[in-house]
């Protein structure tokens, strides 16, 4: 995995779960908590992330800022569910990321 395929991974993982750690980030991309740290402040130049230190702390996008602004119609979210099904792995992990990325949030009840 590239440096910036790494950061891009970043920014999915801040978008879909809101806040994480470090710790953890590294640990998932195989990296030490330093190049994480450094991918932080990079990235930090062009997208709004914040750090917050202590208990309850990590690293977040700030509030109402979605990098994956567009969003999926109804009829759109139908026709990736429905390719879900057949699709063998990883393309299927990769219509549910999509999902989970894009999806509007009027429609999060829907599955």
């Amino acid at each position: 995995m590239s440096a910036n395929e790494r950061r891009e991974d970043i920014l999915w993982i801040l978008t879909t779960r809101g806040k994480e750690i470090a710790r953890q980030l590294a640990h998932e991309l195989g990296v030490t908590e330093r190049t994480i740290r450094n991918d932080i402040t990079l990235l930090t130049a062009t997208y709004p992330i914040e750090t917050i230190r202590g208990n309850g702390g990590g690293i977040k996008l700030q509030d109402g800022y979605n990098p994956n602004s567009f969003r999926l119609s109804r009829e759109q979210e139908a026709a990736i569910i429905q390719a879900e099904d057949k699709v063998e792995e990883p393309h299927r992990k990769t219509l549910q990321n999509m999902l989970i990325a894009y999806r509007s949030p009027a429609n999060y009840e829907r599955r």
